[in-house]
This record gives C-alpha cells, sequence and structure tokens, in this order.
C-alpha cells in the first residue's frame, strides 16, 4: 500500500512584489509526524509567484521521501488550489511554467489539492516567514527537521564547505559533500558534458538548434571517446540524457555505449535557437546587425534577429528541464549532454548569479561540469569546464 503524505505549503511577500520567500510541510497522513520542512528566501517577487515555488518545493520534498506516495496538498491560496485542481485558468506567464513544475512531481492520479483557511495553515506560514526573515538577515534558512521526521533540539549547523566540494562529483550512497547539510541525504548530480567538436565548433560561429544541426568531426568523435573512457574509469554515472540536436546524441551514443546504460532525451536542453546569427561568426553579426547585437549583448530578454530565443526563454525552459530530472533522478548521477547555453544556465542558476554571468564563463568542447542539487532546494557548484580527460 502506498505511502499517504500532506504537503501544506505557502508563500509570501513584503510588498507584493517585494522580499518574498516560501515554505512548505510534508507530514505523514496517517500519524501527522513531520517529515520534513523546506523554506527559502527568493529575492524580489508576488506572493502567488511565492506560493507557487512553495507548492513545487513541498511536492519535491514528498518525492525525496517515497516517490510512489499519494499526496494531499493543502494550501490557504485560494488561485493556486483551483488553477492547480483545473477549474480556474492559468493566466499570468510567471505561473504557468511553475505550475507546470508542480504537475510533473507525481503523477496526476497520485496528487489531490484542498483549500484551507489560513489559520490551518500556520506551519507552512511560518517556515515562509523564516526564510524572509533570514534572507533580510543576508542568512539561508536552514530545517529543523531533517527528512525522515524527528524535530530534533538544537538541530545541528549545516557542515561546512569542504576542501573538495568541486571535486568529482560523489556517487550516489556517499556522503554529501560541500554546503548541503549533512542530514539532507545524497544529492542528485547532474554531470554536464558539452558536446565533442563539429564542423563549426574551430570557426566560433553561432551554432544553435534553428541552423543545419551538424554532426561531430572526426576531432569530435575522438573526444567523445575520451570522455567516454574517463567517466567509465570514475564509474559514477547512472543515468545518460541529451539534447535532441545530432552533435549531442552522437557524443551521448558513444559514452553511453561505454557505460552500457540507455540514452534518453530532453527537449529542454537543446541549444539555444539564434535565428538569422546561425551558422555566422560573431563578427559577421556585429557586421549585419549591429543593433540587433548590442541589445542581446545587453539583456537576456533581447532575442537574436529572424525570431531567435533570449536568454531569458531558454533559462525557462532549461530550469523546467532541470526540476523534472531533479524529481525523475532523486539522489542519483545524471550525465546531461548538452550545449554551452544551457550548461552556463545551470550553472548560473545553482550559484544565483545574474544573466550577465551567461559571457563570463568559458566552455570547451567535450568538457565536463557538475551541479549537486540538495532536498532542500540548493545547490552546490562541484566542477567547471573540466577538460584533463582531453590532454
Amino acid at each position: 500500500m502506498a505511502r499517504r503524505f500532506v504537503v501544506e505549503a505557502d508563500g509570501g511577500s513584503r510588498g507584493n512584489p517585494g522580499p518574498a520567500g516560501y515554505g512548505a510541510v510534508v507530514s505523514d497522513a496517517e500519524t501527522g509526524e513531520t517529515l520534513a520542512e523546506v523554506a527559502e528566501y527568493i529575492g524580489t517577487a508576488t506572493n502567488n509567484v511565492a506560493e507557487y515555488k512553495g507548492l513545487v518545493a513541498g511536492l519535491r520534498a514528498a518525492y525525496a521521501l517515497d516517490p510512489e506516495a499519494e499526496v494531499r496538498v493543502r494550501m490557504d491560496s485560494k488561485l493556486v488550489i483551483e488553477q492547480m485542481s483545473g477549474r480556474w485558468k492559468i493566466k499570468h506567464p510567471d505561473m504557468r511554467p511553475l505550475a507546470t513544475e508542480a504537475k510533473a512531481v507525481f503523477p496526476a492520479g497520485r496528487m489531490s489539492y484542498e483549500w484551507i483557511p489560513r489559520e490551518r495553515n500556520k506551519h507552512a506560514d511560518r517556515l515562509a516567514n523564516e526564510a524572509m526573515d533570514a534572507g533580510k538577515r543576508g542568512e539561508q534558512w536552514r530545517p529543523k527537521v531533517p527528512p525522515g521526521g524527528t524535530l530534533a533540539a538544537g538541530a545541528p549547523e549545516a557542515a561546512a564547505p569542504a576542501d573538495d566540494a568541486l571535486a568529482e562529483p560523489a556517487a550516489a550512497g556517499a556522503p554529501a559533500v560541500g554546503w548541503g547539510s549533512a542530514d539532507l541525504g545524497t544529492p542528485a548530480t547532474f554531470v554536464l558534458l558539452r558536446h565533442g567538436e563539429t564542423p563549426l565548433t574551430p570557426e566560433k560561429r553561432f551554432s544553435g538548434s534553428g541552423g543545419t544541426d551538424p554532426g561531430l568531426s572526426p576531432v569530435g568523435r575522438h573526444q567523445a571517446e575520451r570522455v567516454a573512457a574517463a567517466l567509465a574509469a570514475r564509474g559514477t554515472i547512472q543515468a545518460v540524457v541529451t539534447s535532441p540536436l545530432l552533435r549531442c546524441r552522437e557524443t551521448a551514443d558513444v559514452v553511453a555505449r561505454r557505460l552500457g546504460l540507455d540514452v534518453r532525451v530532453d527537449e529542454g536542453l537543446r541549444e539555444t535557437d539564434f535565428g538569422a546569427w546561425e551558422g555566422l561568426t560573431f563578427a559577421e553579426v556585429k557586421e549585419r546587425f549591429p543593433d540587433d547585437l548590442a541589445a542581446w549583448l545587453a539583456s537576456s530578454k533581447a532575442a537574436p534577429t529572424g525570431g531567435g530565443e533570449s536568454f531569458a526563454s531558454v533559462a525557462r525552459r532549461v530550469a523546467l528541464s532541470r526540476d523534472k530530472l531533479i524529481a525523475r533522478y532523486p539522489g542519483r548521477t545524471v550525465l546531461l549532454v548538452t550545449h554551452v547555453t544551457p550548461i552556463k544556465t545551470l550553472v548560473r542558476l545553482a550559484l544565483g548569479a545574474p544573466p550577465e554571468a551567461l559571457f563570463r564563463m568559458e566552455l570547451s568542447a567535450a568538457s565536463l561540469s557538475a551541479v549537486a542539487y540538495y532536498a532542500d532546494g540548493n545547490a552546490s557548484l562541484r566542477l567547471l569546464n573540466e577538460t584533463a580527460h582531453l590532454r
């Protein structure tokens, strides 16, 4: 018989929009025991966005406890409950991707929603306010209830960062290393592999999802073999997920064959669509489209000429894929074979860095990076642009 959880979630904004945070608590439906608490200060946001983020975090915490569980969600937000129940339409663009994230955690048949008055949602409300208070002090909220339950008096502080926090990703079952609390269990670790070289790579031409979809060059195939050997020697990869573009699929196939794993395709991992810039060098774009290029360099919301994709749009779909994959592979080490922009975006989001950080990272062909994702919603960058296996 499946376990049954109750997820109570809330979010708040001091200004709407203003400094915002969320809180969520997972409890056993039979005993009422608190099994997990999550909360986070999220910067400037609206009440509704904070409430949706609390819902997503609560569901992910429940999934980490038991991915086969049945979940009853209780919130005092009429908007979220009615929209997630399908009775109200989701019109606001900021809420649609969050609702999609929430729906992806558990199958629809194992989730139900109930509105409760605010006075019955005090636990989640308290967590949200604790997170906002911590954010105001420039601190990080820490859970008092470790995953699995039992409120510990004088709960231990989070472990200090270890010297090897950026070292090789930990294998499943190994102790967590880095900023995460030791109570949070094994993180989901994404090893991020940029595909091998294509004929366009050494020429530094824009090559996104809207161009000719080139395959690997002979150099790129050699790079794929080298990285496959290195990953096989480490022995930590448990699943392989790839962008649908040919250069990534060819790289992923080489690695997966060496590791004896199947390959899963995720559309959200594809490269940016560079529109009319596809196949051009930076100098050629600057000469032909100077104003559009200047706007693109100045704002993540600006798109390349000719119906290309903005970095803000890429970030939304990459974050959605990230959350789906975290829910699918809790506590596992997964190789994501993808492109420059998705990898930089995952690193940027893990660090909480601004969009302009995308222009301040270097990623070589067939390089490895790694990010670990903890049960409390925090992330830790473990590795960036490692190329030792190519030398």
